[in-house]
């Protein structure tokens, strides 16, 4: 009975057409989820600036609260200047005086200082934000891009799959009962062409007898080797 080879040979081509587009179309979700990683860090990144000039803002208020108690105080200090008896009394309230006014002007140096520290903060919330947007932009078109291919692809695996159930109907039974063992033991690749000589997949010489064998395509032969259905290879002019 004449080998159906052409068919074998296309099955072939057809399986590993699949076995590529589906792997493409696994890696596809992953990529996506990398764009959004990629998307959600810069957001992130702004997020954090604006908690550091939140923070800021927080030193900042809390120190000019500090300075109004302590200026409240250096008013009761003076008031009660006005009311002491005693030389060690008055002189007592003038250190503390002495001592809150030099807090004060501490404290007033450190909010001068946040404050030059928010005007650099706004500055890199501005770069954040302005990186953010060309990342979001960037990745949202790599994105749409992966799923319009994801599109694409996953038509073009229903196109190949509905093929392959068409030219599994032609092939006989047996033929396509052998494939299917192949196919499954050896990673998918069922069939080997002969190339001068040799098998294409494990590069085991064939012998002549089994060569002319194969050039009449009148039954199965496998490589001795690795055991895949072997078919002869014609060479172009």
């Amino acid at each position: 009975m004449d080998i159906d080879f052409e068919n074998l040979i296309y099955l072939q081509k057809l399986d590993e057409d699949i076995r590529n587009t589906s792997l493409f179309l696994d890696k596809i979700p992953y990529q996506i989820s990398e764009i959004e990683k990629k998307i959600e860090e810069s957001s992130k990144i702004v997020s954090q600036e604006k908690e550091r000039l939140a923070s800021n803002q927080k030193k900042r208020k809390d120190l000019e609260n500090k300075v109004q108690d302590i200026k409240e105080k250096i008013s009761k200090y003076k008031h009660q200047l006005n009311e002491v008896k005693t030389n060690k009394e008055y002189r007592s309230l003038l250190k503390e005086i002495d001592d809150a006014t030099h807090e004060v002007d501490a404290l007033e140096d450190e909010i001068i200082s946040e404050m030059l520290a928010a005007d650099d903060i706004e500055n890199d919330i501005k770069a954040a934000v302005q990186t953010a947007d060309e990342v979001m932009e960037k990745y949202t078109k790599e994105k749409e891009v992966l799923n319009t291919k994801k599109k694409e692809m996953g038509k073009t695996l229903e196109l190949l799959i509905q093929e392959k159930e068409k030219i599994i109907l032609k092939i006989p039974s047996d033929q396509m009962d052998l494939y299917l063992k192949i196919f499954k033991n050896k990673n998918g690749i069922a069939l080997s062409p002969v190339n001068d000589e040799f098998c294409s997949m494990c590069h085991m010489r064939i012998r002549p007898q089994v060569l002319n064998e194969l050039k009449e395509k009148k039954k199965i032969i496998l490589c001795e080797n690795c055991g895949r259905i072997l078919y002869w290879l014609e060479k172009s002019a």
